[in-house]
């Protein structure tokens, strides 16, 4: 049973259109072959009862011809019936070679109708000597069991000769309903598809069109609860950033007023550093928030320099005594958003210093792979996991081994996230040889590099030479 699910799971279409379609036409075939074998249950008998009825009007009136005509006359009309009408009479000899007739359901019903009709001698045979045909026995004298003749009837005369007829008919009557099947059916699955893809749309931040409200009234009813919910969010999405813009905006002034405060408070110098150090994480917390709130980036992709954006971002920190190396080709034009990319390449090189540490190693690769733009933050922190990555790519989602640490608001990889899914991309969180993580911003490049540095194909770092 189990390898029989498994076949079915693997062979049968997984759409509720298809499914339900190859259903309703093995209902359609199974109902047509019942319904032919019923019509044909209940036609048979009568049309045996007309067959043998001509059969024994056939046989009568070729036995009246017999006893009637002149015994020099017979031989002329034998030949005669043959001729016009394809009737063939033999005497009945005991040597003759007969071959039976099949027992199927209509000849059986056939023969015991003609043998009530004639009486019980009557004979039936599917070959006489070397002729085929439908061949009866018939008796000149009831009574005399040696005065016996075979007539023959053409076979055409007693079987259904229409029956590529009945399944041509029956065939354009199967072909009619599964085209009407196919044409239901397909009012139910047009409308989930594009409740499908809205669906998506909403999953991915982005505001959907409005479901057409039409159809069956079930569906309808879906449509017009979708378009709401929709709807809906749309205006939670809005107010939420709208709240989280004016907070940030009240909290980023008294932070910038308790920072000059600070620096001129004449406290000492590690204890102001210290200070200013955590309003400058609880600014970067707040705009976080911000950006988070923001949703889906409203710039329009442009062409921009890859290579070029990667060393503007790195250059502040390499200037801040940051350990980092940048592999970058000299130029790498792709569509993109630039302002989004800025922000994540740089909640990626954060999240990096915050967890590997300032003074530990940090490498920035730019490069290609396949139709992909790839840019790489590799560090020599503890990593992630491979059963956490999904996990951290949610908001508000810190490692274990990191809720010690205070520090952020565990938006940085939900951000990230969010602007790659807004580029159709996506993020890679992979383990480093040696020890860390790699995250890889994986662009779509739209046909339109101009620069191929590559990046191999196997997902390995990229060593300098």
């Amino acid at each position: 049973m189990r390898a029989l699910g498994r076949f079915l799971t693997a062979w049968l279409p997984r759409t509720l259109l298809w499914q339900t379609f190859l259903l309703v036409a093995l209902l359609l075939i199974l109902s047509l072959g019942a319904w032919s074998q019923i019509f044909r249950y209940f036609q048979e008998p009568a049309r045996a009862r007309d067959v043998a009825q001509m059969v024994v009007s056939v046989v009568n009136l070729t036995r009246t011809a017999l006893i009637n005509a002149h015994a020099e006359r017979r031989i002329d009309l034998l030949i005669d019936l043959a001729a016009l009408e394809g009737i063939r009479i033999y005497p009945a000899e005991a040597s003759d070679e007969l071959l039976p007739l099949r027992g199927n359901r209509p000849l059986k019903l056939l023969t015991d109708e003609v043998r009530r009709q004639l009486g019980e001698h009557t004979r039936f045979a599917a070959r006489w000597k070397s002729l085929d045909g439908f061949w009866v026995s018939f008796r000149l004298d009831p009574d005399d069991q040696f005065d016996e003749y075979w007539v023959m009837l053409p076979s055409e005369r007693i079987e259904t000769t229409d029956t590529f007829g009945w399944l041509v008919w029956g065939f354009g009557a199967l072909v009619a309903a599964l085209l009407g099947a196919y044409l239901i059916v397909s009012r139910i699955g047009t409308p989930l598809r594009a409740l499908a893809r809205t669906a998506r749309m909403v999953g991915s931040g982005q505001t959907p069109p409005p479901l057409e409200e039409s159809g069956p009234q079930e569906i309808a009813v879906v449509a017009h609860a979708f378009n709401q919910m929709a709807g809906d969010l749309a205006r939670t999405d809005a107010d939420r950033a709208l709240i989280l813009a004016g907070v940030s905006h009240d909290l980023r002034t008294p932070l910038a007023r308790l920072r000059l405060g600070i620096e001129m408070s004449g406290a000492p110098e590690d204890e102001v550093s210290a200070m200013v150090a955590d309003i400058e994480e609880m600014d970067r917390i707040i705009g976080q928030f911000l950006d988070f709130g923001r949703g889906t980036p409203q710039e329009p992709p442009q062409a921009i320099d890859i290579a070029n954006l990667v060393r503007e971002v790195g250059e502040p920190y390499r200037l801040r005594g940051v350990d980092i190396t940048l592999a970058v080709p000299d130029s790498l034009i792709a569509p993109a958003r630039a302002l989004s990319i800025r922000r994540a390449l740089a909640n990626l090189i954060d999240n990096a210093l915050r967890y590997a540490g300032e003074d530990k190693p940090l490498k920035v690769t730019v490069g290609t792979i396949g139709e992909e733009v790839c840019i790489e933050v590799a560090d020599r922190g503890p990593g992630i996991p491979e059963n956490e990555v999904e996990r951290m790519r949610h908001p508000f989602t810190r490692l274990e081994k990191a809720r010690s640490n205070t520090k952020g608001a565990g938006l940085g990889l939900a951000i990230v996230e969010r602007v790659m899914r807004a580029h159709q991309g996506h993020l890679d969180l992979l383990p480093r040889e040696g020890g860390g993580l790699r995250a890889i911003l994986r662009l779509p490049a739209g046909g339109s590099v101009t620069s191929r540095a590559r990046m191999p194909k196997d997902g390995r770092e990229i060593h300098d030479k």
